[in-house]
């Protein structure tokens, strides 16, 4: 089953590659390296998951926010492969904007991490790092960045 299958049988759809708010790129090609910017947990709405993980936000919330982010990366990996199949994660770097003694980055970052396994399978296992941020832009509650690699 394509990549594309599996997210229409889990119920869900790309969004559209998000345009950079700033003096950046979407993603930026190296080879067979693909280097996706970070992401923000974006709702269909054009709002933006907001607040502090452990204080207004639990960590089941963040998670899905992870996965959120996880949707717009995967258009984004997309767009910089032609096709999901040729998409292999690589590294994933997952901030999350938590109070000072929050200590459950992990489980956040997984939302994004299932996300990427579910979907594509072996290929979607990639390096992480799930880290804690005193604040992130605009007050969003979990920011995503993540190296592919495209495949032939």
């Amino acid at each position: 089953m394509s990549a594309e299958d599996k997210l229409k049988a889990m119920g869900l759809t790309l969004p559209a590659t998000p345009k950079p708010s700033a003096n950046y790129m979407s993603y930026r090609k190296a080879g067979d390296l693909v280097f996706l910017s970070g992401q923000d947990p974006l709702y269909p709405d054009g709002s933006f998951a907001k607040g502090k993980v452990g204080r207004d936000v639990t960590v089941e919330q963040a998670y899905e926010h992870a996965k959120l982010v996880g949707l717009g990366l995967l258009s984004a990996a997309k767009a910089a492969a032609g096709s999901l199949d040729k998409v292999e994660m690589v590294k994933m770097l997952g901030m999350v904007n938590a109070v000072p003694e929050f200590t459950q980055q992990p489980q956040v970052i997984n939302g994004c991490s299932d996300l990427f396994v579910a979907v594509l399978g072996e290929n979607g296992r990639h390096a992480r790092s799930a880290v804690g941020m005193d604040s992130l832009p605009e007050n969003i509650t979990v920011e995503i960045e993540v190296v592919i690699r495209v495949l032939a």
